[in-house]
């Protein structure tokens, strides 16, 4: 199990961050190798990716999710993975995005993306291409949802 843990500086408020992020059927616009992602109700969604000519398809359970806080997850089926988006006000116009992400390679091709850092460069671009659409768009997000999740057990 790998940790990879990227963070980007986004120039729009904490809450359109957060919204933008809820918006997990617009990840393919920002996301390497995300080819679709639909959301399945609050709390599911159905993840299509293809790396490195693997193509994945796998179900994941949005585990903790606070408005303009916090989005965790985990995979239910597919390649075992696990982690958290947190939301960080840096002024009234600035936000930290942090990705920390606990991910399982499967299979020869991933696993050596994963010693060759190729994983790691992979997130850190997705942040930043994740910074430029949301400031390209004005700061206006694509939609929202600000529902709380809380996290099992609790």
């Amino acid at each position: 199990m790998s940790t990879i843990t990227e963070s980007v500086d986004v120039n729009v408020d904490v809450r359109t961050a957060y919204n933008q992020w809820t918006q997990f059927e617009s990840f393919p616009q920002f996301m390497e190798g995300v080819e679709e992602i639909r959301q399945l109700d609050d709390t599911h969604t159905h993840w299509v990716t293809k790396i490195g000519g693997a193509k994945r398809e796998f179900d994941a359970t949005i585990t903790e999710q606070h408005p303009d806080e916090r989005v965790a997850w985990r995979s239910d089926s597919g390649p075992n993975h696990a982690g958290v988006i947190t939301f960080h006000r840096l002024d009234d116009h600035k936000t930290r995005v942090t990705a920390q992400m606990d991910i399982d390679p499967e299979g020869f091709v991933e696993n050596a993306a994963d010693k060759l850092g190729i994983l790691d460069r992979r997130v850190h671009g997705d942040m930043e291409r994740f910074k430029a659409f949301i400031e390209k768009r004005g700061g206006r997000e694509t939609g929202a949802w600000r529902g709380d999740v809380d996290r099992p057990g609790s």
